[in-house]
């Protein structure tokens, strides 16, 4: 049978949403991210993007390539590939080529050190050797990590980013991102890996072997509700930072890049979510595990699965701001039985006028088995007859 795609307009979705009973229509002005030459703010939970300026452009990440290395740690973890506990050591051409080389957490050569502190010493201080011996312990070799990444790029969706190595450090251009990229790696590293992520994320010291350093991140301790992510700089890269905070359970991701200098970095980023937090109110079009309908299926005991929302719906306007909602539902199908209960099978597209779409997974809302031979036969009577 010809898989196809199916489009369908949810007439629950479909609605109008103004901000409070006699608010203004105010925007307040985007401070000192117009410092900053790439700049982007999304809603963690749609992906609605609330700013974007260049977010497509390519550019040098610098240390922020590590949040990559940290969630190809984070996956090995979940799938019970790496143990936290399992001990890695830097070997002689590490330390020839990585010792005390930029940001560093001061290894030793040989000196056993546990994924759990290499991580530790990679989100909190920027450990360029970190990283490198937990790619080589992990993978075998750095180039064995560098390729785990790329394929964990190409997976996500981050179609303008290629990683050259594991810590960010200048590769004559290999490694290379956009804030689009960053944007859903954040929001991914955050979603999909909450208590690791807040295990190694957010932490403004550490200290190893004695010695004490600080987190260069500009928002966390600063701006209520941060808890991260990364920042990076290169003379080549500029000053740049993919950050998050999280406010009543709504959490915002941010960019910004090739700013010219730590100062005007930290500026931009404290004021540029700050923004985020007050410009904006969110509108829920439907709650969390709403039936959005259903869709067909190839080869089941039922010849159709109910469709159910992850999370909420919602969308986020600027205060006072009117507009109209249309949420339309995807998927290819008829979707092949079996089809375990929560499993994502669809998308559903949430259009607000005059913003671009954000897109939400979809779940299966029951399972459903293969059809044994009685079913299949009632199957097709079925179809023969509609």
């Amino acid at each position: 049978m010809i898989r196809h795609l199916v489009a369908c307009l949810i007439a629950l979705a479909l609605g109008t949403a103004t901000g409070p009973a006699g608010a203004r229509e105010v925007l307040p002005a985007i401070p000192t991210p117009q410092e900053a030459p790439i700049a982007l703010l999304v809603d963690a939970s749609s992906g609605q993007v609330l700013y974007t300026r260049e977010a497509a452009r390519r550019f040098v990440p610098a240390s922020i390539t590590k949040v990559m290395t940290t969630y190809v740690a984070f996956e090995m973890m979940r799938a019970g590939r790496l143990s936290p506990s399992k001990q890695f050591a830097m070997d002689a051409a590490a330390f020839r080529d990585w010792h005390r080389k930029g940001s560093t957490m001061f290894l030793g050569l040989s000196e056993p050190v546990s994924v759990d502190t290499l991580l530790h010493g990679i989100t909190t201080v920027s450990a360029n050797d970190g990283a490198i011996v937990l790619a080589k312990g992990a993978a075998g070799s750095v180039e064995g990590w560098v390729a785990l990444m790329n394929i964990k790029a190409r997976q996500l969706g981050m179609r303008d980013s290629h990683f050259g190595l594991p810590n960010g450090w200048m590769d004559e251009g290999r490694t290379y991102v956009s804030a689009r990229d960053l944007a859903l790696l954040g929001r991914t590293l955050v979603t999909r890996h909450s208590q690791l992520y807040h295990r190694y994320y957010g932490q403004r010291s550490y200290s190893f072997n004695g010695i004490t350093q600080q987190n260069h991140d500009p928002i966390t301790g600063v701006v209520p509700g941060a808890d991260g992510i990364k920042t990076g700089f290169t003379e080549q890269a500029g000053y740049g930072f993919l950050g998050t905070a999280q406010r009543g359970g709504e959490r915002l991701v941010m960019v910004v890049a090739g700013v010219d200098d730590g100062k005007t970095r930290r500026k931009a980023a404290q004021e540029f979510m700050e923004w985020g937090f007050t410009a904006f109110d969110r509108h829920v079009l439907l709650p969390e595990h709403a039936r959005l309908g259903v869709a067909d299926v190839q080869g089941g005991a039922s010849r159709q699965v109910g469709l159910v929302a992850a999370d909420a719906v919602s969308a986020l306007l600027p205060h006072g701001t009117t507009a109209k909602f249309a949420a339309i539902l995807h998927y290819a199908g008829p979707i092949r039985a079996p089809i375990r209960r929560g499993e994502q099978i669809a998308q559903l597209e949430v259009r607000i006028d005059g913003k671009r779409s954000h897109w939400l997974p979809v779940l299966a809302a029951e399972a459903v088995p293969r059809a044994n031979i009685f079913q299949r036969l009632v199957n097709g009577l079925l179809g023969l007859f509609g």
